[in-house]
């Protein structure tokens, strides 16, 4: 560019001081330099990549913000889930606290501070919600041999007793297990108190929890087996028209329709006094499993 501006000088005939002095204003007169085009290009393009990067980490700032904002949420709905479980775990042991309280003696329906169980009160009594599972194929003997419930024996079995405040710390040891949701531990415990006080009065109450917990674990044949011997052994216990009703549940759970129709439909003449909640569920369970 220069070699021709001094060319062009000297075709004018300018000596190369003049030249330099013209140049500016020829250069203004023919456009920019291709340097200064250059220089200026680049600049624009500096500018551009400075505002792309700004835009992107803004962005970024702002993803970073959703997120925040989200975890946040997840964490706190996750915090409420873990309290409601908790409540829900303290609510079901209290439950089965207070139950095994009524069968201490405490009158049913007594307030809170009667009930000799911690944590938050319960909003009812009742047992664990339990399913009857499909009905198996095939049938499934009882008790060896034959299997049949009329098989079991009629009295209990001789065998030393030990004292009432041994008995009755074994039955509460049983009782607290049960409370802790501990089932397994609960319902040998509650077999070895059975087997141990033959003839003590809460000895149908232990036979009677050998076979809930059973049902509820839907060991339907240790179930009906408990039931069976508390229809048995006590037909007189305040349990009995219970047993019954859950026994024709486990038959029936277990395959054997006719049995267990036979039992709940047997009810209302053998146990006349039973309650209306058990005659309620008798009927509705053979309306829904009994052709």
């Amino acid at each position: 560019m220069r070699k021709k501006r001094l060319v062009l000088a000297a075709l004018l005939g300018l000596t190369p001081l003049l030249a330099a002095a013209i140049t500016p204003a020829r250069a203004g007169l023919f456009g920019e330099s291709d340097e200064e085009k250059a220089a200026r290009i680049h600049e624009q393009n500096q500018d551009a990549s400075i505002s792309d990067l700004t835009q992107r980490v803004h962005d970024l700032e702002e993803s970073l913000r959703r997120a925040t904002g989200q975890n946040e949420s997840l964490s706190h709905q996750v915090q409420e889930l873990n309290d409601r479980i908790d409540r829900q775990k303290k609510d079901f042991e209290y439950r089965l606290c207070a139950l095994s309280a009524q069968q201490l003696g405490a009158p049913e329906g007594s307030d809170e501070a009667s009930v000799p169980c911690g944590g938050a009160a319960g909003t009812g009594s009742g047992a664990p919600a339990q399913q009857i599972a499909p009905q198996q194929t095939g049938t499934l003997h009882l008790a060896p041999p034959p299997g049949v419930l009329g098989t079991l024996p009629a009295g209990p079995a001789s065998q030393p007793a030990p004292s009432a405040a041994q008995g009755r710390s074994q039955f509460d040891a049983a009782l607290d297990l049960l409370a802790k949701a501990r089932y397994d531990d609960a319902r040998a415990a509650f077999r070895s108190y059975a087997d141990s006080n033959p003839a003590d009065p809460l000895t149908p109450q232990a036979v009677y929890w050998i076979g809930d917990i059973s049902f509820a674990q839907k060991d339907y044949a240790g179930a009906a087996r408990a039931f069976a011997e508390e229809i048995k052994k006590y037909p007189t216990s305040t349990r009995a028209p219970d047993s019954m009703l859950k026994l024709g549940q486990s038959l029936i759970a277990l395959g054997q329709v006719k049995e267990g129709c036979t039992t709940l439909g047997a009810i209302p003449s053998k146990y006349p006094s039973a309650s209306k909640a058990v005659t309620a569920k008798a009927a509705t369970e053979r309306k829904a499993s009994c052709r």
